[in-house]
């Protein structure tokens, strides 16, 4: 195979970081990863590889992304629809609320929550190092947003 024309991922990046040996395949899926702009399952990021190496088998697709999870390269998250779903570890801080009804998934940051998390801390005696805020919600106006689209 000829030089690679694609620049290094971050994913691949923290790879080589963690000294993880990067393979043609692994190669593929770490970018996959990185590009994704969801929050995709395994199954779906075997359909974006396949895309690309139809070589590539789900089982090799599992095998990295819990590597990778493994690593603290990819965070897992489970938003309730049976399917642990990814993204990358590398993100900046955000809060993720999800459509039960369509299964999206929206990043949002908010700094009154982000104090009022550290005040409840605080008032249990205890300084927060971290947390995971998942909020599960229905859309108030589904016709709008289904128009909006």
């Amino acid at each position: 195979m000829s030089k690679q024309t694609k620049p290094e991922s971050r994913l691949e990046r923290l790879c080589a970081e963690r000294g993880l040996r990067m393979t043609g395949q692994r190669r593929i899926i770490a970018q996959v990863l990185s590009e994704a702009n969801d929050h995709p399952n395994v199954e779906e990021v075997y359909r974006r590889v396949a895309k690309r190496d139809p070589h590539i088998s789900l089982s090799t697709v599992y095998r990295t992304v819990r590597l990778l999870e493994d690593e603290g390269i990819v965070e897992r998250h489970d938003f309730g629809d049976g399917r642990a779903r990814y993204e990358p570890g590398d993100h900046d801080h955000h809060d993720h609320l999800i459509d039960v009804t369509t299964g999206d998934v929206i990043e949002f940051t908010n700094e009154e929550i982000e104090r009022l998390q550290e005040r409840v801390a605080a008032e249990l005696g205890f300084q927060l190092i971290s947390h995971r805020l998942e909020l599960f919600g229905m859309p108030l106006h589904p016709e709008k947003k289904q128009s909006g689209k």
